[in-house]
């Protein structure tokens, strides 16, 4: 069965775990929110939402929004649609977006799927970033992970000819799990040239967490596949 032909399920991947807000996360999502947030009740023309027609990065789980910032204000030719449902992330990436003047990043404080399936059209996205999601460890909670066949088929449908799809994970068992299931997509080809992960590319930052592990000695896995 390929990945297209994979309904989706309705089983989160994520839990709301909400946290306090800082007095600055506050103020930033009082300040910025509608500079920088898109409803999810709202269809738009990103064409018309970032005043150009660039290619569009998608980054479901940006977290603090750390990486998502420095690689916009990195990439001014590229414009970035960022997914997060946990508050406290969205408000430490507005401040950044506003400490930075950074104008070439739109943020749904909403689940990613129904995002994906619902207000992005198809064929649509230069690429999609999924850094160091939930590995949902224990195997009886291996169903919440997101990555599985229909999300690739959702992806798929979204993906521009020649998109990439660009995950990172600092758990070894999900990266194979990952990578199963990239590998048996016939649409999709692996960049790296082992045929299993790549190098971190230059354009995704490390963030402190990931440098912390590293020093400690933790592994890190990319997967690039493309169309």
């Amino acid at each position: 069965m390929l990945a297209s032909d994979t309904p989706l399920k309705k089983i989160r991947s994520f839990i709301r775990r909400q946290g306090r807000l800082t007095t600055g996360q506050q103020l930033a999502l009082d300040t910025h929110w509608d500079s920088y947030c898109l409803s999810p009740d709202i269809g738009y023309d990103f064409n018309e939402v970032f005043g150009r027609s660039a290619p569009l990065i998608l980054e479901i789980g940006f977290g603090n929004g750390e990486s998502l910032a420095k690689m916009a204000q990195a990439n001014p030719d590229k414009d970035y649609l960022g997914i997060e449902v946990h508050r406290p992330g969205v408000g430490h990436l507005l401040m950044l977006l506003a400490q930075g003047n950074i104008s070439n990043v739109r943020i749904y404080c909403h689940d990613a799927i129904e995002i994906l399936e619902q207000k992005i059209p198809d064929h649509s996205l230069a690429g999609v970033h999924l850094f160091f999601p939930d590995p949902w460890p224990k195997k009886r909670h291996h169903k919440r992970r997101i990555v599985n066949p229909g999300f690739i088929g959702l992806l798929l449908k979204k993906l521009v000819a020649g998109g990439y799809f660009h995950a990172a994970t600092d758990w070894q068992h999900y990266a194979q799990w990952m990578l199963e299931i990239l590998a048996a997509e016939p649409r999709l080809h692996n960049t790296s040239a082992a045929g299993d992960y790549c190098a971190r590319p230059d354009y995704r930052p490390l963030t402190k967490f990931e440098q912390r592990g590293l020093r400690l000695g933790h592994g890190v896995w990319d997967l690039i596949f493309r169309t």
